[in-house]
Formats: structure tokens, sequence, C-alpha cells
């Protein structure tokens, strides 16, 4: 399995380590995946329609460079800083999510400048 990938959000573009984890699998299996930036708050998110349940560590609060799945949307989830329903400063994103890549926070950071409508690519590096 591949084990790094590389996110291109618009003019953003950073690599990230995956996980060993079944929805890492898969999304190196998918890649090329694209599609266009949604975004909510401070998280970037798209469409990728992925066979993966979810994981038993599923979270909605993540941390700042982690990359996540979020299985009953089918999309990508990167959050960067607070979004509406965040509680203070933590990334609280819409629902659990299975986490399957990290990258560096400094970088997933640069989303802030990300605008809805983006062009997105997630592919093997």
């Amino acid at each position: 399995m591949t084990e790094r990938i590389r996110i291109t959000v618009g003019d953003v573009c950073f690599d990230a380590t995956l996980r060993a984890t079944p929805t890492a699998k898969a999304i190196a299996s998918a890649c090329p995946v694209t599609g266009t930036a949604n975004t909510w708050g401070e998280e970037v998110y798209f469409g990728a329609r992925l066979d993966v349940a979810p994981e038993d560590d599923q979270r909605a609060v993540v941390d700042a460079g982690e990359i996540a799945y979020w299985p009953e949307g089918n999309a990508i989830a990167i959050g960067y800083g607070p979004t509406p329903i965040s509680q203070g400063d933590e990334i609280r994103l819409a629902a659990p999510v299975n986490i399957f890549a990290d990258a560096d926070p400094d970088d997933v950071r640069k989303l802030k400048g990300a605008k809805a409508g983006a062009p997105v690519k997630v592919e093997c590096a």
C-alpha cells in the first residue's frame, strides 16, 4: 500500500502519511480522488464515494493535521480550526469520522484561504 498521499485544494498542496486502517487502504486504492471543495467554518470537505464502514475509534473532534473520512456523508474532511459547532478552540466536525492520514498541522492551516468550489485532488505521492 502507498504510504503517502498528496492533497491539492485549489492552490494549496500538501502531503499526508496514511495510517494502517481500512479507510486508508480504501483511499489508496481509489486514488486519484477528485472533487470540489466545500467549506464549513475552518473545515474543507469534498465528496468521495468509498465503501468503508465506521471504524471503532471514529470521533468528531480532531486535531489539525488529521485527515478524515466521513462514512455517512461520503466525504473526505480536513479540519484546521473551529467549525460552527466547535466548543472553544477545538476542531469539531459535523459527525464522527474515520481518521486515515496525518499531515503537518501548519500545511493544513494553509487551507484557511480555500474557497468553496475549488478543485480538489487526492493522489498517491
